[in-house]
Order: C-alpha cells, then sequence, then structure tokens
C-alpha cells in the first residue's frame, strides 16, 4: 500500500514537473517573441489607436512621428485605426527594407477611396504588386518616361518656361509703362503651377492652355480632385482616336504619351495580359503622370525660390554661375545645365529639406518578414520619414540649414537613384518613382531660365514656407517676389521664337 503511495506520489510531481516546465517554455517562447516586436509609441487609444496624435490640422505628421523616433528609436510600430505602420526614420534600416525585404513591402495598401478614384486600382502608381503592376511599370518605363522620350520632349519644356518668361517680362512692361516702377509683384507660385500644368498637358495629351483659359483654372482646381477629371480626359482620349482615325499624325517630337499608349496597345486586347481594357489603362495612365507631375514640380521650384530668397548669397552664386558659363546674350538650353553644377546641387538640397513628400507613400507587406531584428507582420504598412531621414546630424551637417555646396563636396557622390538610403526624394526599390529624369530636367531648366532671366527680390524681411500635411508642404504657400528683367527685352520678346 505504501510503494503504491508513493509511486503515485512520483508520477504526480513528475507530471506536474511537466506541466509547469511546458508552461514556463510556452511564457518564455511568448515573451520573446514579444520582445522582437518594434517599440510602440505611447498614447494609444482603443479603435484609432494612435490617429488622435498624428492626425489634425494643427499636427505636422513628419514632425510628430520625428518627435516619437526620439523617444520610441529609429524605428517603431503605431496603430492607424485598424492597421498598424512600421514607421522607419533610419538609412541602414530603410536599406534593408528595400533591398532584403523590397519584394515584401513591394504592395500598396487598398482602400476604398483607391479603388474608386483610381478605377479599381487601374492607376499602376497605387496599384497592388503583381502582374498588371509589372506589365504597366515596365510599359511606362520604357516606352513612355524612358530617357530617350524625355530627350525628344525636350521641345515642349522649352516651348512652355520660354513662353511663361515672356508673359513676365510682358507684364513688367505694363506695369512699368502705367506706374513708372522698375519691380513687377508676382505671386510665382501661381505662374509655376500654370506653365507646369502646360508642360504636363502636352506631354500627356498634346493640349495646352493660354492665360485666363477657363479650361485651365478648371483642370488646375479638380487636379487634386482627380476624379472629376476623368470627363476631360475621355474626351482628350476621343479625340487622339478620331486623330488616328482621320490620319492625322503628330510629327515624331511631338508625340504625347496618349499617342504613344495608343500605338502600343493597338491589335492587342488589354484584358488578355492586364485585367483592364486600354480606354481604362489610358485614362489611369494619363491621370498618374498629371496628377503625379502637377503639385511635386512646381513645388519644388516654389521650395527653391524661397530658400534662395532667404539665402541671398546662394542665389548671387547661382546667378554668377549662369553668367559664366551661359553669359546674358543668349539663353540659357538644356545642353548647359551639365556646366551648371550649383544650380544642380540647389535642386538636391531642395529636394532634401522640402521632398515632394516629407512621409514617403505608404508599403503594405505581402508576408511576415524580419526587419532590423524585429517581427513584421503580414499587411503591416511601411512609412519611411524622409524629414527625419534628410536630416540626420549623423549623415548633413548643419541639417536645418540651406547649403547647397554640400553636394559639391561631403555629399558629391549622392544621386536621385534611390540607392543611397540617407536621401531619398523620389523613394526607392521597386516603387521608385518612374518619373525621376523627367522631373529633373524640368526643375533644372526653369530655376536656371528663372534665374538667369530675372532679379528677384522678396518684398518683406523673410521669406517663410508654411509646413503642412499633404504631399506637398509648399500647396498653401503663395511666395510673392518682386523682380525686374536681367536681359535685355528682346531677349525675351524673341524667346519663343
Amino acid at each position: 500500500m505504501k510503494i503504491h503511495l508513493l509511486i503515485s506520489t512520483v508520477v504526480i510531481i513528475i507530471a506536474i514537473t511537466f506541466v509547469i516546465q511546458n508552461l514556463y517554455r510556452k511564457w518564455a517562447r511568448v515573451s520573446n517573441d514579444e520582445k522582437k516586436n518594434p517599440p510602440q509609441p505611447k498614447g494609444a487609444l482603443p479603435l484609432i489607436g494612435h490617429l488622435h496624435l498624428i492626425a489634425g490640422r494643427t499636427k505636422i505628421p513628419h514632425k510628430v512621428l520625428g518627435n516619437m523616433a526620439e523617444a520610441c528609436g529609429p524605428i517603431f510600430i503605431v496603430k492607424l485605426g485598424v492597421h498598424q505602420a512600421l514607421v522607419v526614420s533610419d538609412a541602414e534600416i530603410a536599406k534593408e527594407c528595400f533591398t532584403k525585404n523590397d519584394l515584401v513591402f513591394a504592395t500598396r495598401p487598398k482602400s476604398l477611396v483607391v479603388e474608386l478614384m483610381g478605377y479599381n486600382y487601374a492607376m499602376f502608381g497605387l496599384a497592388p504588386y503583381g502582374d498588371y503592376w509589372r506589365t504597366m511599370r515596365k510599359m511606362v518605363m520604357i516606352k513612355v518616361l524612358s530617357q530617350r522620350r524625355v530627350e525628344m520632349l525636350s521641345s515642349i519644356r522649352v516651348s512652355e518656361v520660354r513662353t511663361s518668361m515672356k508673359h513676365i517680362c510682358e507684364a513688367w512692361v505694363r506695369n512699368k509703362e502705367s506706374t513708372g516702377s522698375n519691380k513687377l509683384q508676382v505671386q510665382i507660385k501661381k505662374l509655376f503651377e500654370n506653365f507646369q500644368l502646360n508642360i504636363i498637358t502636352r506631354t500627356v495629351s498634346g493640349k495646352r492652355f493660354s492665360p485666363g483659359d477657363e479650361e485651365s483654372a478648371r483642370v488646375l482646381a479638380v487636379a487634386r480632385k482627380f476624379l472629376e477629371l476623368l470627363g476631360t480626359f475621355v474626351r482628350w482620349l476621343e479625340e487622339h482616336r478620331k486623330q488616328r482615325e482621320s490620319g492625322e499624325q503628330q510629327c515624331e517630337g511631338e508625340h504625347d504619351f496618349m499617342n504613344v499608349f495608343i500605338s502600343m496597345l493597338e491589335g492587342a486586347s488589354g484584358e488578355e495580359f492586364t485585367g483592364f481594357d486600354h480606354i481604362t489603362m489610358i485614362k489611369a495612365t494619363s491621370l498618374v503622370i498629371l496628377t503625379g507631375g502637377l503639385d511635386t514640380t512646381h513645388a519644388t521650384l516654389t521650395s527653391a525660390l524661397s530658400l534662395l530668397l532667404n539665402n541671398p548669397k546662394a542665389l548671387k552664386m547661382a546667378q554668377e554661375e549662369l553668367d559664366a558659363h551661359v553669359g546674358r546674350d543668349r539663353l540659357v538650353e538644356e545642353s548647359d545645365i551639365t556646366n551648371l553644377v550649383y544650380l544642380q546641387a540647389i535642386i538636391k538640397e531642395t529636394l532634401r529639406l522640402h521632398p515632394p513628400a516629407q512621409i514617403s507613400p505608404a508599403h503594405e507587406s505581402i508576408d511576415n518578414c524580419i526587419v532590423a531584428g524585429y517581427n513584421i507582420p503580414k499587411g503591416t504598412r511601411l512609412m519611411v520619414n524622409l524629414w527625419k531621414l534628410h536630416r540626420d546630424p549623423n549623415v548633413w551637417s548643419d541639417p536645418d540649414q540651406f547649403q547647397p555646396e554640400r553636394f559639391l563636396t561631403s555629399n558629391k557622390d549622392i544621386d536621385y537613384q534611390g540607392q543611397q538610403y540617407d536621401y531619398l526624394p523620389f523613394g526607392s526599390g521597386r516603387r521608385i518613382c518612374p518619373g525621376i529624369s523627367f522631373a529633373i530636367k524640368t526643375l533644372h531648366f526653369t530655376l536656371a531660365s528663372a534665374l538667369q532671366g530675372f532679379e528677384l527680390a522678396k518684398p518683406s524681411n523673410k521669406v517663410d514656407a508654411n509646413e503642412g500635411v499633404g504631399l506637398t508642404d509648399i500647396n498653401d504657400f503663395p511666395l510673392e517676389v518682386i523682380l525686374s528683367p536681367r536681359l535685355s527685352i528682346d531677349k525675351y520678346h524673341n524667346a519663343t521664337e
């Protein structure tokens, strides 16, 4: 009896020990997994998470996330309602996301807004990763935004910039005749917006607008509400189809994107390899180019001028460089840009301080992955805080200061291709902006023409650019500039000949 009791006691002890060991292992494993999760800022609320800390009229998201990085480190998770987002503020971690985990983060988050406003994800910039995105990206990069196509469209950029210069000079002459003043005050943002609209619409559809044109005002007004543009694109597309049916063709150098796409898709069934019909593909892609190019380019130009007006030494150096390499007896050409290294540095520095988006457009993980040693589950959104990345004091000396010369000395090897992960104004990896070459050529030539053509001054002591919450943080900032011609008047009148 005692033996049986002893055996039973031993068995119970062994069983309890076994259970305790298993429970401990499970607890240790769970605890270890929790340690591998990225840190999370305090203040999350049920249902909305951290949204109340980030969103709002008075909130500047990239600065809020930057402050969170100071507390949590260069990688952390925020809760955005039912979604969670991985926020990265470090170059090495960004590199890991866009190299080792590039395929994992190759898709965009789905949303009802994108589905309804983006032709059910036919806009390839917002489309999820897959066959359609790969097909359209390849077509756009090879046929639409290739280096050859960008060079062919040089005449459009030059024509629109010089037409704009001519209109400014004519306004200056009228102002001088009526007031006797040698100075003209203009709202430079509106000016950049108008001629950039013509560059984009001529590039996309062969259309241009005259000053005061009601349709141009309408297109500008609804460009940020691009659902309303559907009717406009349908009409433009129908005009192109009728042109081709009648045999009326543009010359080779003037072929716009719609014509290129129609040519590529003729004789093939869009449904066969993309899931969308040709009309939807053309409208969606044209809309991507219009909305993607309009705001970002004129906002960057406005930012560049505001920075130069607040830094007259840099403005003087840029104009002296133009005088030395181009002179004042002829207008600057796109071929001159290679020699204008300080001007190129100005654009790079502007895009460091004011990239098209201070927070990169969101990616989403299509599978579980590990980033910086942390477990990142499938469905996590990735946001790179470019504002924090571009102002890292370990990479950039005096990071908050406008110093174009840094790109001629310590940072001279940095480019726009997304391979140097402390400078990503156009993104990186599979989702890098496809229009980099087109954008940079437009920025270089426009700024060079403005600085060569006009003396520029600010009406008050300091030009202040408001930092908003949209993709471009200069949108609500008009930038009033006082200008006068630097060249002989005949140069402006003959600019478009």
